[in-house]
């Protein structure tokens, strides 16, 4: 049963942009080869036996079932040697007959594994930012990461696709088509687009749940979706907004689903968890009263560095790695300018799924630029705060002195 009237909620045509394993493609395109038919990872610190798998391209993951190992030794292959690791064969379950590891040696002499470009992958997304600006105005696009974010469409759609037969659902998926096709042609990208003709939740759900696993890579969630698609998402840490913590205490209030949510006593949710549950039952119909339009800009007075990460870093190794290779890329910007820094500032956005505080902490240190100093100062700031939880975006800041420094 649906509680609410749809027709008084506000309703934007939103699209939410999601590039098919980012980092992985880009540097298939760099190396002229199609991103859907190439076995490639992205690893860091690819000599090191614990080398950390930042992204792979579908036949990778298709190959050595990648989608939940984050370190090398976890592979069924030795990166060094390309030789079956029986090891982590076994720890995993995986089967061990002749034809399996032959199989496996076979894809793994095939297979790429290349060291993270940062700066590539950031190039690259300028070029896609510049893409969506072809279809809608600056203040109609957010990006939510690296490698993905929303369009709202509303002021354009008219104008791109005027057929007045054609009602605004079907506009918008020929849009989407559109932008599909833009961004393939003028990058070799893929691009995978949740669509809502309601509002940025609905799209972001439509994507995560449905449109990377269609064939044409797109789909529409609107509120007239609601009962059929949001209320049957399987998981509940599927959902926008449902971390392992927050999904343990819906259980224990006995709500196991999104529809059990929906039909829960939202007073009873306020109580027990305040106006985050609140939330979480008007997300659970649909509701949502966010934007597009308000991007969270963190600010800074001296030189300094923030990133939204391609996904959400759960692994703490994982997050002080990129806060390391941060603060050593800060350093090396102080020593191009003849600056030395006596502030060392991090910031750490949690996941939308956590509902925690965003992390914020600083220290002041004897005047420095060296790499490993920073990074090390910035890897103990990020412990003395962080206890656990997915983190999204983060910063390494910096208040300079204007020191001559021979390098």
């Amino acid at each position: 049963m649906v509680l609410f009237d749809y027709s008084r909620e506000p309703r934007s045509d939103i699209a939410f942009v999601d590039m098919k394993s980012f980092y992985a493609s880009c540097e298939c395109i760099a190396l002229g080869l199609d991103p859907l038919k190439t076995s490639l990872c992205v690893m860091s610190r690819i000599e090191n036996s614990a080398g950390l798998i930042l992204a792979a391209t579908p036949l990778f993951k298709k190959n050595f079932g990648s989608q939940n190992v984050s370190r090398s030794y976890n592979l069924p292959f030795d990166v060094h040697t390309r030789k079956f690791n029986y090891a982590a064969a076994r720890k995993q379950g995986l089967p061990i007959t002749a034809d399996y590891v032959r199989f496996i040696e076979d894809v793994a002499q095939k297979t790429l594994l290349v060291p993270p470009r940062m700066n590539y992958y950031i190039q690259k997304n300028m070029e896609i930012q510049k893409i969506f600006q072809d279809f809608a105005a600056p203040d109609d696009i957010f990006p939510y990461s690296i490698d993905e974010g929303f369009l709202d469409l509303t002021s354009s759609i008219n104008y791109f696709i005027p057929d007045q037969t054609l009602d605004r659902r079907t506009k918008l998926d020929l849009l989407a088509a559109r932008i599909q096709q833009a961004i393939w042609k003028k990058t070799g990208i893929y691009a995978s687009i949740g669509l809502s003709n309601a509002n940025p939740l609905l799209a972001k759900l439509a994507l995560d749940i449905e449109a990377k696993h269609t064939k044409q890579m797109r789909v529409n969630w609107s509120y007239e979706d609601v009962p059929s698609k949001v209320w049957t998402i399987p998981t509940m840490t599927d959902f926008w907004g449902i971390g392992h913590r927050t999904a343990t205490r819906l259980k224990k209030l006995g709500i196991h689903s999104i529809y059990d949510l929906a039909h829960f006593n939202p007073d009873i949710l306020k109580k027990e968890m305040g106006v985050m549950g609140l939330q979480l039952w008007f997300h659970a119909h649909g509701i949502d009263e966010s934007n597009v339009h308000k991007p969270y800009q963190v600010k800074s007075h001296g030189l300094g560095n923030s990133q939204i990460l391609p996904r959400d870093y759960r692994q703490q190794a994982e997050i002080e790695l990129v806060f390391r290779e941060m603060a050593e890329q800060v350093a090396i910007r102080l020593r191009r300018s003849g600056k030395k820094c006596q502030r060392v500032s991090i910031y750490a956005r949690y996941s939308k799924q956590e509902f925690l505080p965003s992390i914020h902490t600083q220290k002041k240190i004897e005047p420095t630029n060296n790499s490993d100093r920073l990074a090390q100062i910035a890897v103990q700031l990020f412990r003395s705060k962080y206890q656990g939880g997915a983190i999204r975006q983060i910063g390494v800041f910096t208040v300079t002195l204007s020191i001559k420094v021979i390098v």
